[in-house]
């Protein structure tokens, strides 16, 4: 096989593990922080319970989104060489600073947050749980900034191939940064949300734990209210962003093969088979004028087609084509599915609707889904090139990797991940069944006795009985 492609599967495979976690993760310490300020706002043990119940959880995701991430990173050296020889001035120094801000962050607090409960200060362990919660956003700033320019690149001279950096503020702000980091931000909340809420109602189906499920859906649904519509604008305006620097691949999202009649209007294709051989869309069912309206704003609008750049410069369509209608199928279930649940909370009948209920717990990972679909839109959509416009994807491989040495690293992945992750799943699951648990304040010193108490871990007990 050819180690372009074997390389190319590799670092799908690896990256979408990758996402997973860390999105997960960036959306769970900003719950886990909210969590603990309304414990000690308030005092209500049910809110202590939810945090050692969730930071279990965080604990977990954290570890298996650190030890993913560092097998990804390997890839740049072994298998993406030129890129990294061509790009690594910029990419190199961009990556480098979320270690020496957002990594370093969240390793300073995070065996505070983890292990100091008791141990510390109330205020020192929120300070705690709050900067973990700061190093993940920013940790999302960074990589989302090395993303973008390779999405949008300016900033940077071109010298002998190789790419030199001359305006840092141009290289990370560039033009796709600011609505891509609101988009990711958003997709991180949301998924963390879905999860929580579906969490919620699963106790409340079970009829388990009502209290701390009542709770947790009640948070998830007004959160979900604020955070999915937002993203609705967000997705829109990011839409226009790619539409501007990157309209092949809105018409490879679109399957929008060639323009209409001046006049007619571009029509939004709700499904198709695309056709790339013969460069149209079989058994097509589209709206008139609803791509217009979408992608334009306008009712007559159009977009370059396909057929207006040479095959060579067009992504693989169908890919991004079924992946966009994922992610934007399973949002729009999302926002029902909120908007419903908001009203029944107006109502005063939330916890027990059953419909409400269920659609809750059927959606609960329907963010990481939508997540996963929306990055294969963005990097699939970005081919031919790896840097868009400058470097293609053919020209950024290793000259010298042979084919059967990706395949063995890949399989090695495969079998590896499938036991390491799949323990983790286990485990979480196991979590998630065995549910919040009333937690004791730590003991105190009694009478003569100057050795104090262990006092009461976040996360270690238990998660040294699971191991």
């Amino acid at each position: 096989m050819d180690p372009l492609l074997l390389s190319r599967i590799q670092f799908g495979f690896v990256i979408s593990f990758h996402i997973l976690f860390p999105a997960f993760t960036i959306g769970l310490a900003s719950w886990l922080a909210f969590v603990e300020w309304r414990w000690l706002r308030t005092r209500d043990t049910l809110w202590r319970d939810l945090y050692f119940f969730w930071i279990k959880i965080f604990a977990v995701s954290f570890g298996m989104g650190v030890v993913s991430g560092i097998v990804m990173s390997f890839q740049f050296g072994t298998n993406w060489a030129t890129l990294s020889e061509q790009a690594g001035n910029i990419l190199g120094p961009l990556l480098s600073y979320e270690v020496l801000t957002a990594f370093f962050l969240e390793a300073t607090f995070l065996g505070v947050m983890l292990f100091g409960w008791g141990r510390v200060s109330e205020k020192l362990h929120f300070l705690s749980t709050s900067m973990v919660a700061l190093g993940t956003l920013i940790s999302t700033f960074w990589i989302i900034a090395a993303n973008s320019w390779m999405q949008t690149p300016q900033g940077y001279s071109l010298v002998d191939g190789v790419f030199h950096p001359d305006d840092w503020f141009a290289i990370i702000f560039n033009p796709s940064f600011p609505v891509r980091l609101a988009h990711m931000v958003l997709a991180a909340f949301i998924t963390t949300c879905f999860v929580i809420g579906g969490v919620g109602a699963s106790y409340l189906l079970r009829g388990v734990h009502v209290d701390a499920g009542k709770r947790m859906l009640k948070a998830a649904v007004l959160f979900a209210a604020i955070t999915v519509p937002a993203q609705v604008i967000v997705g829109d305006l990011h839409g226009l962003n790619v539409l501007e620097h990157q309209p092949t691949k809105v018409a490879a999202l679109e399957g929008h093969w060639e323009s209409e009649p001046e006049g007619h209007g571009m029509p939004f294709v709700v499904f198709a088979v695309p056709n790339e051989r013969a460069e149209r869309n079989d058994f097509e069912f589209a709206i008139p004028r609803a791509g217009s309206i979408i992608l334009t704003h306008s009712w007559n609008g159009d977009i370059p087609p396909l057929k207006s750049v040479p095959a060579s410069e067009r992504p693989p369509v169908k890919p991004v084509f079924y992946a966009f209608r994922v992610m934007v199928g399973l949002g729009t279930l999302m926002l029902v599915l909120t908007l419903y649940s908001l009203y029944r909370f107006w109502r005063g009948n939330l916890y027990e609707s059953r419909l409400a209920l269920r659609g809750w717990r059927l959606l609960t990972l329907a963010g990481f889904v939508c997540m996963l679909a929306g990055w294969y839109v963005t990097e699939i959509g970005r081919q031919p090139y790896v840097i868009y416009g400058l470097l293609r994807t053919a020209d950024a491989v290793s000259p010298t990797l042979a084919a059967a040495a990706v395949m063995t690293s890949l399989t090695v992945y495969m079998v590896v991940y499938a036991i390491v992750f799949g323990s983790g799943m286990w485990y979480l699951t196991r979590l998630v069944k065995k549910g919040p648990l009333p937690h004791e304040p730590p003991q105190h010193t009694q009478g003569g006795d100057k050795t104090p108490a262990r006092p009461l871990s976040a996360a270690g007990e238990d998660l040294e009985e699971g191991v």
